[in-house]
């Protein structure tokens, strides 16, 4: 049996990395209340949230998950890299394949890798105050990133996600995401952003809708010219309704069609030349199949800093929100209006709220309650439960008391493979229930193939995270909500 990046239980992990890697600068307070001085942020001062956030990621002791599917030959590590694209097309096992990778699971090589910021926000949409932090087996207790007055470092060498060589290479990538970084201080391989990644399909559409290319009820006809297992046949529909089914339910094949609709429109390269236009570097859309809108692979990506980023964008604010490379300001207007509260009413429709939050499971004991937020009733049916047709999931909870106890509304979006768990959105809270606003983003490895220790044998099948990733939701809220009340 061939093992990879060292330890091979939790204990062992958590003792190695107590000294190893402890916080240094993070983020910074601007915008609205407090604009801190560029020296402020070079004396590596650290944020309240910043620290919150390191601390929290740190006691979650994500190391103590299992691996399922852990690659113990030659033959299966190199298996890992031949799986790099149209990774979304891969299915969680089905429930007696599941059953036996859950019975031979084994813990966790090493530390996760996750990539999280959360950006509060003030009553005009503003940036208040910002953290990220990184963990991963070099940062085993957890990294902040020093963050400059643009929400926007140059201290973070970022790489691209390398399936085998998270096993491999311990957790180091060798592909860097933006040229130039080899003396930045931080060295991270960002996870894949799987189906997260349709953020950034949407932000192109809406902006080829805004220049006056198409309008949302264009009907588009996608006709791939080779047929991808993820995107699957020809069809036709609306750009409103293909936007609505991969924002709201994450269907595949809609977001292939919209893919091939910005590559029809020559408008991929001008796509990702936008985001580094805007300071948004590690935003990129790249690689892409133009002949059906597949391969999503790992030259896809997002950092959680520039996700949030963009996000503050679609939530709109008032002002310049930040200063581009070049010197302009960034404010909400890189988006209509019409297509920013398009964008929104998407995200809060969200279906999948299975992640951070995990609202579709109200009252289960497994997994835990995460961001408390308000279920769209869109999903909901009239016994209560929620059912995703187009993913075809009955969750088969009654939401109701939730959302009779919900304190947000969090219009985000999921995103998950087998080594990518990820969470995206904007959480406002409801009248009279704390005042909160904040943006967080949250990549990690911790796909479906990652599962815990205390997870049921039977009535967890639709579960693809570990509870962790709900624990770090809600203790992101609760802290939230002590700073608003």
């Amino acid at each position: 049996m061939i093992r990879y990046g060292g330890a091979v239980n939790s204990s062992t992990l958590r003792n190695r990395s107590r000294g190893i890697a402890k916080f240094t600068a993070a983020a910074v307070l601007l915008g609205g209340l407090v604009v801190p001085s560029a020296a402020a942020a070079e004396t590596g001062s650290v944020s309240t949230l910043a620290n919150h956030l390191r601390r929290t990621l740190d006691q979650l002791q994500f190391e103590q998950v299992l691996d399922t599917t852990p690659p113990t030959t030659a033959a299966q590590l190199n298996a890992l890299k031949q799986a790099a694209t149209d990774k979304e097309a891969k299915k969680p096992p089905k429930k007696a394949d599941r059953a036996v990778a859950l019975a031979a699971a084994e813990p966790i090589s090493q530390q996760p890798q996750i990539d999280l910021t959360v950006i509060e926000l003030n009553r005009f949409g503003r940036p208040v105050s910002s953290g990220t932090v990184l963990m991963s087996p070099q940062y085993p207790d957890g990294k902040v990133v020093p963050v400059d007055d643009n929400l926007h470092t140059t201290d973070v060498r970022w790489r691209q996600w390398d399936d085998a060589g998270w096993y491999a290479n311990q957790g180091q990538g060798t592909i860097d995401v933006i040229p130039g970084r080899e003396n930045a201080s931080i060295d991270f391989m960002i996870p894949y952003p799987a189906s997260v990644l349709k953020l950034m399909v949407a932000f192109g559409v809406l902006r080829l809708v805004d220049q006056g290319e198409i309008s949302l009820d264009d009907t588009y006809a996608y006709q791939p010219t080779t047929i991808s297992t993820l995107c699957g046949p020809a069809g036709s529909d609306t750009i409103r309704n293909y936007l609505d089914a991969s924002l709201t339910w994450s269907s595949n094949a809609a977001s292939c069609a919209m893919v091939k609709l910005l590559h029809d429109k020559g408008a991929v390269d001008n796509l990702n030349q936008t985001f580094q236009d805007l300071g948004l570097e590690t935003l990129q859309l790249k690689n892409t199949n133009p002949a059906n809108g597949a391969r999503w692979g790992n030259p896809v990506t997002m950092s959680s800093l520039d996700t949030a980023k963009l996000l503050m964008l679609v939530n709109g604010g008032l002002g310049t929100l930040w200063t581009a490379p070049d010197g302009t300001d960034v404010t909400a207007a890189v988006l209509s209006d019409a297509s920013r509260t398009f964008f929104k009413s998407k995200l809060s429709d969200q279906g999948m709220n299975v992640t951070l939050s995990t609202t579709n499971w109200c009252g289960a004991a497994y997994p835990v309650p995460g961001i408390p937020q308000l279920t769209p009733s869109r999903w909901i049916g009239a016994d209560g439960t929620v059912t995703i047709p187009g993913q075809g999931i009955a969750y088969g909870r009654d939401v109701r008391p939730c959302n009779n106890a919900a304190e947000v509304t969090y219009a985000h979006k999921n995103g998950w493979v087998n080594n990518s768990g990820a969470d995206a959105g904007i959480v406002k809270a409801l009248p009279g229930k704390g005042g909160r606003t904040y943006i967080v983003a949250m990549f990690s490895n911790l796909g479906y193939q990652y599962v815990d220790s205390n997870r049921p044998p039977t009535g967890a099948e639709n579960v693809w995270f570990t509870e962790k990733l709900a624990k770090l939701g809600k203790a992101i809220d609760e802290y939230e909500k002590r700073r608003n009340s």
